[in-house]
């Protein structure tokens, strides 16, 4: 064999490498449109990022030799195409993951979540809540690392949701008003504490969870492909609110925007916890239903389970109807003074909400349309959630959201 080298082959190499050069700046937005489902193929891809194929090309191998994403470069022609079939691409399913928290009224439970919003592993949740945070995260967090050492995965960071406005930049839960924690507490120092505590590498973070329920939505769910996403939900105790404009999540100055469960929707209503009356918080959530309809909640599953079999299970039932239809009308409300101050194009609805919606859809879209300017012309689709554990996946996103900016930095 020769010594001298054949100068096709070091051209090409030359060329590969420019190639990636010119790409390296398009990884992290390449790896968020397959994380979001937006870019199935290497032809969409092309397009979307606006390069020429090689690029495309040489972006997607180095995001598989990342460990990132497969690319399959035999995927066979649909019937009845044309020419030659696109390369396929697709998150890894042996890749790296996110280890994701929530704590509720309720419960705990921690979960791995890889690309593309694919909940990996979870753990076995929690129903006792200490009022110490301390306690609680340190549980949640080493039920996290166990599943990562079952799972032998790499993990790129952890997230926590937490049922309270997160004040930013000190990571401090200002109202867990249905937990017994104390207000203000230092959420994301104890969590990150207890992630370094644990051997966990990457970084860590905590926010409210109808913040991360909309993230996830939006990326991966009923929300996917809104500009002005405007997401409502009420989980196990209370109502929360979120706003997602231009792809990104709207926390106000400091973090605490759209609080939306202190809306005041019944002015001779219940107390709220904030100190008002008649707030969403109290008036639309699962206890409300629950009370409206005569029913006593039981120890033996969550409130937003024993509203959501009510109304499943028991609508014709004169009292759950009523109950029901009073809920919606405070809701519809609420929702009618968003829809005239945010004019979002798309409302998704959790928890119970979603139930509700999808119990009597037209009875909610009545009140808003009514009650609202720009929901009269009937251009504001209201939808409910479709992901499981959304607040959990949203939390992931927190952790992924360093990779997705730079994969190359944030794996290196």
């Amino acid at each position: 064999m020769s010594g001298k080298t054949d100068p096709r082959a070091a051209g090409d190499g030359t060329t590969s490498r420019t190639r990636l050069d010119r790409g390296r700046g398009a990884l992290g937005p390449a790896l968020e449109l397959v994380h979001t489902g937006r870019a199935p193929t290497r032809a969409v891809l092309t397009a979307e990022l606006g390069v020429t194929r090689a690029t495309a090309g040489a972006v997607a191998a180095e995001l598989e030799a990342l460990g990132l994403i497969r690319v399959d470069a035999r995927p066979g022609a649909a019937a009845g195409s044309q020419g030659r079939p696109s390369h396929r691409l697709a998150v890894a399913e042996d890749g790296p993951v996110a280890l994701a928290a929530q704590v509720h009224a309720d419960g705990f439970r921690a979960a791995l979540v890889g690309l593309g919003g694919r909940i990996v592993a979870t753990a076995p949740g929690c129903e006792d809540v200490d009022a110490d945070p301390a306690k609680v995260l340190v549980s949640v967090v080493e039920a996290g690392a166990e599943l990562l050492r079952t799972t032998g995965r790499r993990c790129v960071g952890a997230g926590l949701a937490v049922p309270s406005a997160v004040a930013e930049p000190e990571g401090l839960a200002l109202n867990p008003l249905h937990l017994a924690w104390p207000a203000g507490a230092p959420v994301r120092r104890i969590f990150e504490e207890c992630v370094r505590a644990a051997g966990i590498t990457g970084p860590a973070f905590a926010a409210n969870d109808v913040n991360l329920a909309a993230l996830a939505e939006h990326r991966h769910g009923a929300g996917r492909g809104a500009r002005d996403l405007l997401c409502v939900a009420t989980g196990h105790r209370g109502v929360g609110g979120a706003l997602v404009l231009d792809g990104r999540l709207h926390t106000g100055s400091s973090g605490l925007a759209l609080e939306v469960g202190h809306l005041t929707v019944n002015p001779e209503g219940r107390p709220c916890h904030c100190g008002s009356r008649g707030c969403l918080d109290v008036e639309a959530d699962p206890l409300a239903l629950l009370t409206a309809a005569g029913r006593d909640p039981g120890p033996e599953v969550s409130l937003l389970q024993q509203a959501n079999d009510l109304l499943r299970n028991h609508y014709g039932d004169p009292a759950v109807r009523a109950a029901a239809e009073a809920l919606v009308d405070r809701l519809g409300l609420g929702l009618a003074g968003l829809v005239n101050i945010l004019n979002p194009d798309r409302i998704i609805l959790g928890g119970l909400h979603g139930t509700l919606l999808d119990t009597d859809p037209e009875r909610l879209r009545a009140v808003v349309a009514d009650r609202s300017l720009w929901g009269q012309s009937g251009s504001v689709p209201i939808l409910a959630c479709t992901l499981d554990h959304n607040s959990l996946v949203g939390a992931a996103e927190l952790a992924w959201q360093p990779v997705l900016d730079d994969p190359l930095a944030a794996l290196a």
